[in-house]
This record gives C-alpha cells, sequence and structure tokens, in this order.
C-alpha cells in the first residue's frame, strides 16, 4: 500500500466557488487520484481553507499556517510514500503574507525543508514531494474576493517561475496547475468542479510515475 499526503488549502478542500460550499466528494481533486490509482494507494487528503504556506492569520481560530502545522501531521500519518504540496494562494493577501509570490516562495521552501528533515520513525525513508503551483487567479466582481485577491491577479502569474525554482533547487517534482485548469470568475481563485476534476486527472501520471519509482 502507497500512501500520498495531499497538503493543500481550499483548492484541495474542494471549495465551490459558486455556493460556498464544498464539492462532491467524488470531485475534489485528491479523491480524483485515488480513485484512478486504484485501492493499492491511499490518499489523505489535509486541506484547510484559508492555509498558508508559513504565515499566521490571527482572524480565525483554526491555526491556518501550513509550517507549523506540517510535522504533526507527517508524524500522525507515516510511513509516506509522497507528499502533494499546493499552497501559496493565501500568501498573496496582504494581511498575511505581504501579498507577493516571493513570500510565497520562501515559505514553500519552509514546507520543503521540513519534509526532507523530519525525524521520522526509525526504518521509514522521507517521502517523495511533488509540489504543485497554484492556478493563476482572474477578475473578479465578487466584493470580497476583489478586495483579497484583486491587487494580485498579475501577481498569481508568476506561482509557476517561484514553485520551478523551488523545485529545482530541491529536486522536488513539479506540476503547473494552470496549465490545465481555470480558476472561477465568480470569486477570482477557486476552481468549479470541472476544473477541480481535471486537475485530478492530470496529476494521475505524474503521481503514478513518482510512486513507480520510490
Amino acid at each position: 500500500m502507497k500512501t500520498i499526503l495531499a497538503y493543500g488549502d481550499s483548492l484541495t478542500w474542494g471549495y465551490n466557488p459558486e455556493t460556498g460550499l464544498r464539492h462532491d466528494f467524488f470531485d475534489r481533486w485528491p479523491n480524483v487520484v485515488a480513485k484512478a490509482l486504484g485501492h493499492g494507494v491511499r490518499v489523505i487528503s489535509e486541506a484547510l481553507n484559508g492555509r498558508t504556506t508559513a504565515f499566521d492569520d490571527h482572524t480565525v481560530m483554526a491555526d491556518r499556517n501550513g509550517a507549523r502545522v506540517l510535522p504533526t501531521l507527517l508524524a500522525s500519518h507515516q510511513p509516506l510514500d509522497l507528499v502533494v504540496v499546493m499552497l501559496g494562494t493565501n500568501d498573496l493577501k496582504r494581511h498575511i503574507g505581504g501579498g507577493r509570490v516571493f513570500d510565497s516562495r520562501q515559505g514553500l521552501e519552509r514546507l520543503v525543508e521540513i519534509v526532507r528533515t523530519f525525524p521520522y520513525q526509525r526504518g521509514y525513508e522521507p517521502p517523495k514531494l511533488l509540489l504543485v503551483a497554484p492556478p493563476m487567479f482572474c477578475e473578479t466582481t465578487e466584493p470580497d474576493f476583489a478586495l483579497l485577491f484583486g491587487h494580485a491577479v498579475e501577481e498569481s502569474q508568476h506561482f509557476r517561475s517561484a514553485v520551478t525554482k523551488v523545485a529545482e533547487e530541491y529536486g522536488c517534482a513539479m506540476f503547473d496547475a494552470s496549465e490545465v485548469c481555470e480558476t472561477s470568475p465568480l470569486d477570482g481563485v477557486h476552481l468549479d468542479a470541472e476544473n477541480t476534476r481535471r486537475l485530478g486527472e492530470a496529476l494521475v501520471e505524474p503521481i503514478r510515475a513518482l510512486l513507480e519509482g520510490h
């Protein structure tokens, strides 16, 4: 049995931009991947709305700092064969990560370091890493999301280059979500059901290749 940890924010949780609720179970990309890979692979979805790479958000009760929560998850779910990280969208909020992809890149580096250096149980190897660049934002007329992310539509176009740089520096696999899906104009940052499924379908083969080479 191979085990995958899908570590992300609302895009992994399956936030529906039309309703503000959650996409159906089999529309969420981790579950699309799990279904395609079959019974020999377990995909654990550890996703939280608003999660950042490594920044605090004191406006909510849940701990959204991905770097602080990750070590506990690595310990509780070990042994892991692969960790898929898709974070960075919420770092572009000005009151959290400064609104720059550069800050997100630094946070992503910290997450990679945590996965690589965590003291796993003796006999367990560190998992492989797949870094997924979040999809680029689009313009929206939704008032709250326009205030939160409207300034960062152009900035989000740098996700691919930033994540690529981290992947090359640390020897991780990388995938750009914008190659296969587009954010919804309903809020500018989230994916509708079709695009969420499309992301999962596109990740199946890269994930399969990583698992077979483990």
